[in-house]
């Protein structure tokens, strides 16, 4: 005779509830195969102690760049130097042009909170960098913001068309990237943004879209062909709503991480033509035009130029540093540690 089989103690699948890691609301799957959702933040766990969690690309995300130490510790940075740059009237111990005549040309010291040291007149340098910094920021983020816009927009419109716009859009591309960037920049900077620095960012963003254009016209002649493209085609989609909505999406990390490219790019720029005089006009501080004003003085007054170059040096490479950790954690080749 045949021994009784034994009863099988492992849990049914249709009795383990499945957390499916949507974001938000989480839905669990029932023994009736009923979904429901589960707002308890916590992952069901069985008799045995077992838990099964699946996690959002969001969630993903954030673990990765969470654990990117340079890149936490850069974006620490750039948040108390924006901080700081926005409220320099509150966080500066001096104002820009404020003199003290008792402090001319002093090194960097704690007395009287000189911490960058003091110019010829007797201007607090620390005081001034942060006013310069301000003038920095401001233009990188114009730049990043009009440049991403323009460069997403036309490369989405290329790769998805592709045929007689993909070229023509790729050719005027390639005519601006051959172009010699800083010449066009100090010509137009002269006839109409000397003084304006709000005018010079948007010049330099109208020359700073190419690079990006071409890597979103990549990612979408890759996606054009997906199953949920053909699929939402089929449903009746028009292609702007296919675009912006089905594709953009998935072509959000390249962006992100050439938008951090383009910022540092766009702050040493700008101080490249403040050094030039085509910035902000003096008496405004700007980093690189600190820099200029120190250079006649340099051997003796060597702090007149280095704290203004560190701290152009030190941002740019901040946002780079934040950069890196964003490419590695849209990384979907990365596995989980």
């Amino acid at each position: 005779m045949s021994e009784p089989s034994q009863p099988d103690e492992r849990p049914k699948a249709q009795d383990v509830p499945v957390r499916t890691g949507l974001g938000g609301a989480d839905i669990v799957t029932d023994d009736a195969g009923l979904h429901r959702a589960d707002d308890s933040g916590e992952a069901p766990e069985y008799h045995d102690g077992t838990q099964i969690v699946a996690r959002s690309q969001w969630q993903l995300f954030r673990r990765r760049f969470f654990r990117h130490k340079l890149a936490m510790g850069s974006m620490l940075f750039l948040l108390i130097i924006t901080l700081a740059a926005f409220n320099a009237e509150r966080v500066a111990p001096y104002g820009f042009n404020e003199i003290d005549v008792v402090m001319r040309s002093t090194p960097p010291t704690f007395e009287g909170w000189h911490l960058f040291g003091t110019d010829q007149l007797g201007r607090d340098y620390f005081s001034r960098v942060i006013y310069g910094t301000r003038v920095s920021l401001q233009v990188a983020v114009v730049v990043a913001i009009i440049s991403t816009l323009i460069g997403t927009t036309l490369g989405a419109v290329a790769g998805y068309y592709r045929g007689w716009v993909d070229a023509i859009l790729m050719r005027f591309a390639d005519l601006i990237i051959i172009v010699p960037l800083l010449a066009v920049l100090l010509i137009f900077a002269a006839f109409f943004g000397q003084g304006q620095p709000m005018r010079i960012g948007v010049i330099i963003a109208l020359l700073s879209w190419p690079s990006l254009a071409r890597i979103v016209r990549g990612v979408f002649l890759s996606l054009r062909e997906k199953e949920y493209v053909q699929a939402a085609r089929a449903a009746g989609a028009g292609d702007l709503r296919i675009m912006f909505r089905h594709m953009l999406p998935n072509t959000m990390g390249p962006i992100l991480v050439n938008m951090t490219l383009v910022l540092a790019a766009a702050i040493l720029l700008e101080a490249t033509l403040a050094f030039l005089g085509l910035g902000v006009n003096p008496p405004t501080p700007a980093l690189g035009l600190l820099i200029n004003a120190g250079r006649s003085s340099m051997l003796t007054s060597w702090w007149l130029i280095i704290m203004p170059g560190l701290t152009i040096v030190a941002i740019a490479l901040a946002i780079n540093f934040v950069g890196d950790g964003l490419r590695d954690a849209l990384d979907p080749t990365q596995q989980e540690k």
